[in-house]
């Protein structure tokens, strides 16, 4: 029975993750993708876990037929999570209808971005939630004693983790980009539906031969060696598993972010980060189930897996120095789709890995210390129920202090020290409670961890020091804020400055840069005949923002997402006009998908600085329905540029074919990267730009895009409506359904792509 009841929670687990990374995926598109966003749906994720774990204890105990309610439970599961997609449309259009009633409601934001994920995920995840609790009650017989509990929930446990490793790699890998977010729903309520009628079956005859299942009592005087434990020491390591929980999930924040900067903000790095994070929990679940039957001195045993995961965590940045290589007769077999993958796995590996498996070996210790020690008014299922949800609810704490206190006040350098002294002290506090007991060993542990400790958080490498990141340089600012990691580095000698967002370049003032992004600020006020009103989605170092202030009369909006990279480009001020403090630029710190869902006004012109295509969450910049959402803030007349930051021949034409699906009156522009729509037809009057040309202060404008005559204008023309619909040809389009490049591993290596050929003839679209 067991290793089919393993095999239930097995599957229950990869859905249960499954539904995470897709609930995430489809929130992100109303709520943005800021780490306020993020936290909120994980902690109303894990509120869901914790409220349906605790109730399906207290369930459990007064039920019969626990496996029966655990079947009913999974298809129930499977329902509601084919019904959120429609729900978060509902709340999609919730959102937008209650911001088109509202002007500066910034606060009923952020109050309606917090609550509206707890309204549609409360019912799926407490369902999930009650899984663990209803199966593990099931696991017990009437001969089951305190070992068998501890055994059975060591094995449990790590099998539900298994399938969360596999659900989370098949979404972050594969589902999502290839099968789409909607028919990844299916999928997973359909495994919800085996798993259910598997266990109505499964119940079914289980009754017929035996007893009613989860009649297990365990026994209320069963000893740990001879010692049993008191109430107050099973609620401290109640309140051990709550510091645990927080600690644990903060750790994989800054672990996310460590990695962001090591291998760059892509959604592989968050996917890798959580599998290895899972892969060591279930391991070290596997490694001390067959253990667990043996008599012990178990919370001593606690004690110091909780002081050595302390240790282990506070070496974690040892590993993410610099990317680890597979050794030289692996590389050969390894896809080159998937080269990156590669020392993206293994630094996680290196890194996260052990401090995961102490995890892993902790959690059925502790559950058997609190649910199988001395007498408890509770029945089993109901004390495995609390047990879980006070870890989870820590889980909650830890991943909301973590992206809004820890990193912003305390870096992820100081919060890996502190959530590893959490640990320590965890681990002390129980070997306090061993002190009558054994106070020698007490005294030597306190006397040896705590200067070791000490000693050893000296040692941690601070992120802004690893080699491949500052590459020597001075650092002139850096800033590890609540949404991103930004370094300027830069000095006397040292040439150029140069900003960094999660270790990828995003700006500097070199001339030829200064120019590129001048020119994606500068060439839609230019092309339209009479911009008041803008728009700039992405500030970087404010090059393109700085450029287009310039234009007289025009009023700009920046919304940038991370407030370090606002306070980063306070040192691009001599190349972007002192953008920051001009009169006619409003700086919004937001999501910009976001903002422009709610955005009180239309715009004459609306331009996006470069955002590199491939990162983590960039497809919510370069879908269709984003191109359509741009479309529609702009005026009549409007006109919109967006950078193609395609990195070959592929990418550039599935971005095209979805800017083209949403501007049907696409022209191109620059290298032919430079993506302009026009709301209407394109209209251009030589006349016009003539006249703008001939008033020197225009002129001095204009020169930052090296546009001193129109013919220089003319130039940069590259393809009409006609030849853009002909270059993106038919085929696949970044939708929100299906982000193809921000999960380019799975695209086939492809040359750059060439756009040499391509050539406009700029009368085809001039008017009188």
């Amino acid at each position: 029975m067991l290793p089919v009841l393993a095999l239930l929670l097995f599957l229950s687990g990869i859905s249960a993750l499954v539904y995470q990374v897709l609930w995430l995926r489809l929130l992100s598109l109303t709520f943005g993708v800021t780490i306020h966003a993020a936290s909120t749906v994980l902690a109303a994720f894990m509120a869901g876990l914790a409220v349906g774990s605790f109730a399906a204890g207290r369930l459990a105990d007064r039920t019969r037929y626990p496996l029966r309610l655990f079947g009913a439970v999974e298809i129930l599961i499977g329902l509601c999570a084919l019904v959120t997609p429609v729900a978060l449309a509902g709340v999609h259009h919730f959102y937008v209808g209650l911001f088109s009633q509202l002007s500066g409601a910034t606060a009923v934001a952020g109050f309606v971005r917090f609550i509206m994920p707890f309204v549609v995920l409360i019912v799926p995840t407490a369902l999930m939630g009650a899984t663990l609790p209803l199966v593990m009650k099931s696991s017990l017989t009437r001969d089951d004693v305190v070992e068998g509990l501890g055994a059975r929930a060591g094995l449990l446990y790590a099998s539900n983790t298994a399938g969360a490793i596999a659900g989370a790699l098949a979404a972050g890998l594969y589902l999502i980009p290839q099968v789409g977010l909607r028919r990844s729903f299916l999928l997973a309520a359909i495994i919800n539906g085996v798993v259910g009628t598997s266990a109505l079956i499964l119940s079914r005859m289980r009754e017929r031969a035996h007893a009613p299942a989860g009649s297990a009592a365990i026994d209320p005087d069963a000893k740990e060696d001879g010692t049993a434990l008191s109430r107050s020491v099973r609620h401290l390591v109640l309140a051990v598993f709550a510091v645990s929980g927080f600690a644990s999930l903060a750790l994989e924040i800054v672990w996310f972010r460590v990695l962001a900067i090591l291998l760059g903000p892509s959604s592989y790095a968050f996917t890798l980060m959580l599998a290895t994070v899972l892969v060591g929990i279930a391991l070290g679940s596997y490694l001390i189930a067959p253990f667990m039957r043996r008599r012990a001195d178990w919370l001593q045993i606690l004690a110091a897996l909780q002081i050595g995961a302390a240790f282990v965590a506070l070496r974690s940045f040892n590993g993410l120095r610099r990317p680890v290589h597979p050794p030289d007769w692996l590389e050969p077999l390894v896809p080159s789709s998937i080269g990156y993958l590669v020392p993206a796995a293994m630094s996680s590996i290196v890194s996260i890995l052990p401090t995961a498996v102490f995890l892993g070996l902790a959690f059925p210790v502790g559950l058997r210390l609190w649910a199988a020690s001395g007498g408890d008014d509770r029945g089993t299922a109901g004390r495995i129920g609390l047990f879980y949800s006070v870890n989870v609810c820590g889980g909650i704490l830890g991943s909301i202090a973590a992206g809004f206190l820890l990193l912003p006040r305390l870096t992820s350098h100081g919060s890996l020290i502190a959530l590893a002294a959490l640990f320590l002290l965890s681990g002390l506090v129980l070997q306090g409670a061993l002190a009558r007991r054994r106070p020698l060993v007490t005294l030597a542990v306190s006397a040896v961890a705590i200067p070791w400790f000490a000693a050893s958080a000296r040692d941690v490498p601070t992120p802004s020091a690893f080699p491949r990141y500052s590459e020597g340089r001075p650092v002139l600012f850096h800033e590890e804020g609540v949404q991103t990691t930004v370094s300027v580095f830069g000095g006397p000698g040292f040439g150029n400055r140069v900003m960094y967002i999660d270790s990828h370049h995003q700006a500097n003032d070199q001339p030829s840069m200064v120019f590129i992004h001048s020119r994606i600020g500068l060439l839609p006020a230019l092309l339209h005949p009479q911009p008041r009103r803008a728009l700039v989605v992405g500030l970087g170092g404010g090059a393109t923002a700085g450029a287009l202030s310039q234009y007289p009369g025009i009023q700009v909006e920046v919304v940038e997402l991370s407030g370090g990279v606002v306070r980063g480009a306070e040192h691009f001020a001599h190349v972007n006009f002192d953008v920051l403090r001009r009169p006619n630029t409003t700086i919004r710190v937001d999501d910009g998908r976001n903002y422009l869902l709610r955005a009180p006004g239309r715009y004459d012109v609306i331009t996006a600085d470069a955002i590199i295509p491939t990162n983590a969450g960039a497809n919510n910049l370069y879908s269709t329905e984003y191109f359509k959402l741009v479309n529609d803030a702009l005026a009549p007349g409007g006109i919109a540029l967006h950078w193609n930051g395609a990195g070959n021949a592929q990418e550039y034409v599935l971005i095209l074919r979805a800017f083209v699906k949403a501007f049907p009156n696409t022209t191109l522009w620059g290298d032919g990267k430079l993506m302009v729509g026009w709301k209407d037809a394109p209209a251009l009057s030589r006349g016009r730009v003539e006249a703008l040309l001939g008033d020197p202060q225009m002129r001095q404008v204009l020169k930052l895009m090296n546009v001193e005559r129109f013919d220089h204008l003319a130039r940069m023309f590259r393809a009409n409506p006609d030849q853009a619909r002909t270059l993106a040809g038919d085929g696949p389009y970044l939708t929100d359904d299906r982000p193809l490049i921000e999960y380019f591993a799975r695209l086939p290596p492809q040359a750059p792509a060439d756009l040499a050929g391509i050539k406009g003839d700029l009368t085809t679209i001039l008017r009188p």
